[in-house]
């Protein structure tokens, strides 16, 4: 069993950052893929972002190459999901999930979710 609580949310100007936090609890956060995905109101949740357990690889949605970056630290039990010139379009609850299995895009391979944290960009 994986716990999952993500932090960092906030309101935020066009064109700022935010670094967003994923906190897992359990001794075997090494061995899942980690992914950040968002939902907007009135919308599907939709992948963001993957990293591989061992954090060398990762994958992002187009939407976001460039702009967002995901990392994560093993020893802290953390992943992180940096993000910098964010849009309004950005504007969602972000999750972070976990998967027993590699790395991937598909909202149903991820067997653990968090609560979600507010991202509002707007001035």
């Amino acid at each position: 069993q994986v716990q999952l609580v993500e932090s960092g949310g906030s309101l935020v100007q066009p064109g700022g950052s935010l670094r967003l936090s994923c906190a897992a609890s359990g001794r075997t956060f090494s061995s899942y893929a980690m992914g950040w995905f968002r939902q907007a109101p009135g919308k599907e949740r939709e992948f963001v972002a993957t990293i591989s357990w061992s954090g060398g690889s990762t994958h992002y949605t187009d939407s976001v190459k460039g702009r967002f970056t995901i990392s994560r630290d093993n020893a802290r039990n953390t992943v992180y999901l940096q993000m910098n010139s964010l849009k309004p379009e950005d504007t969602a609850v972000y999750y972070c999930a976990a998967s027993r299995g590699p790395a991937t895009i598909a909202t149903a391979a991820y067997d653990y979710w968090g609560q979600g944290t507010l991202v509002t960009v707007s001035s």
